[in-house]
């Protein structure tokens, strides 16, 4: 093997050993801190060998210098003054300029490798004819590889079926990211017109006109198709002999593309530095365990560090592929992380979050994730514009109402943000249907090693910190569901601390929670009055913890008693004899009445009962079209939204649009519509000025369909909604929602999971007071309860739990206790609903048990001393 070979060998060894150290976090410095003192000294040495190029050099350390002081320096001692003038940080030529080029020829002394080797020239180096001294060759224009030169070198090879010289063009190229930014481009005339502007930044555009394009075009000047025949044509070599180099080579690339990211800002705004991993990541083996082990981490890991403008440019570029490919390179980063959290040593000090590969692929997931959302249905340009405009606004009410208390308000946190999604103008939201399911991006092995009360410390004190919150794509609902939780119950400590600093500053009473004192007969009118006083005296008191009690009863408020509160809230507020809210026998969910003659304030309260509810971590008995879960995201309804909630409507519009004969002889519409109010009376809206008289035709059909759907979901209820918006965000307007979960998530947190499976609880449940799973009561009971129907079960979840909802992630994640209240006797059942605890008396008789039980769930009401 060649000596330059044998140097490939020595860094691959030298870069696998430091890519084990860089594995643990806490070396992760110091082997940064190594590998930078070993560029350094390799710059002197090469100064003192080489020379820096330049005619007028006056360093007197430079051999290309007239001045050089250290002419007869033998190799090995050019080795050692190296790296005593990098301890004494001597004169160094300017980093900006190649340190590896041709000296002086008149200088006559030749400088040796870091091998140490005099026989032959090395590559890249030429004999003196003068003296016969090896010395560097002119550094020639730096060129990269093309897919013809790839074949040339294959062919050459194969004929003499010997593979030196691939094997060094490939660590060569793999190796040094200048060579590998030139490799497989495109040719000019292959360059459309489109392409070539998009590379270029217009200075004058206005910045409200990018995001208006969230799918405009990039420009990568790699040439895709090219490169991926130069990959096939290489791994159809048999036996892969350059695999081992070009592993050596990556793992090369990955050390020192980290340090120049991480130290050279101007590096970072090269533009064809995305080339790299354009060309690296079409490697079709990078999901191979050798890959896997060594090369794919420290991949990801880099391409992390990408500054935000490039991460774009790379998700831009990746939606412009195909399903097939979109869908490998997920296999791939998802094949990483659940091969490192199953194959992890993870502990107390030790967690997954402290992994950088399985957090460098997390940062490559949500480019794709992005690349994914803008290859998909995106929403029309001129409809995303009108939704930012509609949210400002909001925000702006949103603010003004909270600085209207009359409490000194603290300074509000503004709801984090996707960095990503910002710099490129989109939302997971925009995307009606993404090419690839947002399913496919959760990875459950990494969701059972995160432990969320530790991720959402990061989330919100070090946000420069990693958070997998940051990156809920990859979480299930449930685990996103625990983020939420421990982000409200730290706001409401906070809340906490700011009420006692006040009551030391302006000596008000100290008000640490939020106490709602009801009487059961007169509930909604006792909680919309205290919710309306606390709304407009201090709204910031709406995010501390609530408390219920209710006048009369003796429960004290530990979860159990708030949960009734919001259930009876529920039952009033959307019962229809109200006329609030309309209830729809098809879909069997709730709509906001438009002729409703209760005013703003009313709405606002019920949007802050919603809220409050999700932040209190209490499940409702609500339900509502999902496009109410979208327009409270900040969307606004359109035709597909009807297809939940008028489902018959939205047939008959997709119809006319569909169908292909005289729409204006066969439908005879026009441009007025009817529809009735709560009260059963007929009423009439123009779409258009004077829409009687505008009949729909094959050519206006669409304007008139959006316009429907438009007046229907938006315009007819846009007071009452924007109210009710408008409470539901005096609750979470700092809070992770939007950036969490995805409307149909939303729904969830509101009304809990649909999986009514009580043999999941029976599996999950705990057992106290001297009961355990072969106790005879014990058995019994779960006899009972499997027989029960659906209505039955959800009286026994209410008496347990005080609420009738399944949490998400379905009835194994509700902790209930089953303990044992004494003998035999004809005490009926108890319950502590604040703690999910069932107080069951050991029942020796089946029969008693089921009479017993139901009589208990059946007529219990109210809370008392036992």
């Amino acid at each position: 093997m060649s000596s330059l070979e044998d140097d490939q060998g020595g860094q691959g060894a030298r870069a696998s050993s430091d890519l084990d150290s860089e594995s643990i976090t806490t070396e992760g410095n110091a082997t940064m801190k190594r590998a930078a003192a070993r560029q350094m000294i390799e710059r002197y040495y090469y100064q003192l060998t080489d020379g820096c190029g330049q005619a007028d050099c006056s360093n007197t350390h430079c051999r290309s210098s007239s001045a050089f002081q250290h002419a007869s320096l033998s190799p090995n001692e050019a080795a050692l003054t190296a790296i005593r003038m990098a301890k004494e940080k001597a004169c160094l030529c300017d980093p900006s300029k190649p340190s590896k080029v041709a000296k002086s020829t008149e200088q006559g002394e030749q400088g040796a490798g870091p091998s140490g080797s005099s026989e032959t020239p090395r590559e890249g180096t030429s004999l003196n004819r003068a003296t016969g001294a090896k010395v560097p060759e002119e550094a020639p224009k730096v060129t990269g590889l093309t897919e013809e030169k790839l074949h040339e070198v294959i062919e050459q090879c194969d004929g003499e079926k010997n593979w030196s010289r691939l094997i060094r063009t490939v660590g060569h190229v793999f190796s040094n990211p200048d060579v590998l930014m030139q490799s497989f481009l495109c040719e000019l005339d292959k360059l459309c017109k489109e392409e070539l502007k998009a590379m270029q930044v217009d200075e004058d555009k206005d910045c409200d006109e990018s995001h208006d394009e969230p799918k405009r075009k990039t420009c990568v000047p790699v040439d895709l198709e090219s490169l991926r025949r130069a990959y096939g044509e290489l791994y159809s070599i048999e036996d892969f002999p350059f695999s081992g180099a070009l592993i050596n080579a990556l793992v090369t690339l990955c050390r020192g593309l980290e340090m120049e990211l991480r130290h050279y800002r101007p590096y970072q705004n090269n533009p064809q530095l995305l080339n790299i991993f354009v060309i690296v990541f079409e490697n079709p083996m990078l999901d191979s365990p050798e890959y896997l082990e060594a090369v794919t981490p420290s991949l990801c890991k880099v391409a992390g560090l990408l500054p935000l403008a490039a991460q774009a440019n790379l998700a831009r570029l990746w939606a412009t592929f195909s399903l097939e490919r979109l869908r490998s390179l997920l296999h791939l980063f998802q094949q990483l992380i659940t091969v490192k959290v199953i194959t992890g040593n993870w502990s107390q000090n030790y967690l997954v979050v402290d992994d950088a590969g399985i957090t460098g692929a997390a940062r490559v997931l949500k480019i794709l994730y992005y690349a994914v959302i803008l290859a998909g249905d995106m929403d029309p340009p001129q409809l995303l514009k009108t939704e930012r405009e509609m949210n400002e606004q909001s925000g702006a009410d949103i603010g003004e109402l909270l600085l209207q208390g009359a409490v000194e308000q603290k300074e509000r946190s503004p709801p984090k943000e996707d960095l990503l999604g910002k710099e490129l103008s989109v939302n997971a939201l925009d995307c009606r249907q993404p090419l690839i399911p947002w399913m496919d991006f959760i990875n459950e092995p990494l969701c059972e090693h995160i432990e969320s009360h530790r991720v959402i410390g990061h989330f919100k004190t070090e946000p420069n910190k990693f958070s997998f919150l940051d990156h809920g794509f990859l979480l299930t609902p449930c685990v996103k569901h625990l983020g939420l939780y421990y982000d409200n119950r730290s706001r409401m400590i906070n809340e906490r601390r700011v009420s006692l600093f006040q009551s030391f500053v302006h000596g008000a009473p100290t008000m640490p929670y939020l106490r709602l004192r009801i009487r059961r007969d007169h509930i909604i009118d006792d909680a919309l009055v205290e919710l309306e006083m606390v709304a407009m005296d201090n709204p910031g008191d709406l995010k501390k913890q609530l408390f219920v009690e209710f006048d009369g009863e003796q429960g004290i408020d530990e979860g159990g008693v708030s949960k009734e509160f919001f259930q009876l809230v529920v039952e009033e507020i959307f019962n229809p004899d109200i006329g609030m809210f309309t209830y729809d026998e098809e879909t069997h969910s709730f709509w906001f009445n438009p002729t409703s003659f209760e005013n703003d304030g009313q709405f606002i309260l019920i949007g802050i009962v919603l809220g409050l509810a999700i932040y209190n971590n209490i499940i409702l008995d609500v339900h509502f079209p999902m496009v109410v879960y979208r327009k409270l995201m900040g969307k606004i309804g359109t035709l597909s939204d009807l297809s939940d909630s008028h489902p018959t409507l939205h047939k008959s519009l997709t119809d006319l649009m569909e169908y292909e004969g005289d729409v204006e002889e066969t439908f005879m519409l026009n441009f007025r519509i009817g529809y009735k109010d709560v009260f059963g009376s007929n009423l009439t809206h123009e779409l258009k000025e004077n829409g009687a008289s505008i009949p729909v035709t094959q050519e206006n059909r669409k304007e008139f369909v959006e316009l429907y759907a438009d007046f229907l979901l938006n315009k007819s209820i846009e007071k009452q909604f924007r109210a009710f918006r408008r409470g539901f965000q005096m609750v979470t307007d700092e809070s992770p929602l939007h950036l969490l979960f995805h409307p149909e998530e939303i729904e969830l947190l509101v009304c809990g999971s649909k999986q009514f499976d009580f043999h999941a609880l029976e599996e999950a449940v705990e057992y106290d007071g001297g009961f355990n799973a072969e106790s005879t009561s014990i058995k019994h009971f779960w006899e009972v309860v499997h027989e029960f129907d659906d209505e039955q079960k959800r009286k026994l979840l209410q008496f347990t739990t005080g609420s009738d909802r399944v949490p998400i992630g379905g009835l194994s994640k509700l902790r209930l206790i089953i303990a044992r209240n004494g003998p035999d006797s004809e005490r009926l059942p108890t319950s502590h609903t604040c703690f999910n605890v069932l107080l069951l008396p050991d029942y020796q008789n089946l029969d008693k048990l089921r009479e017993r039980i139901l009589k208990a769930i059946t007529y219990a009401k109210g809370f008392g001393m036992l």
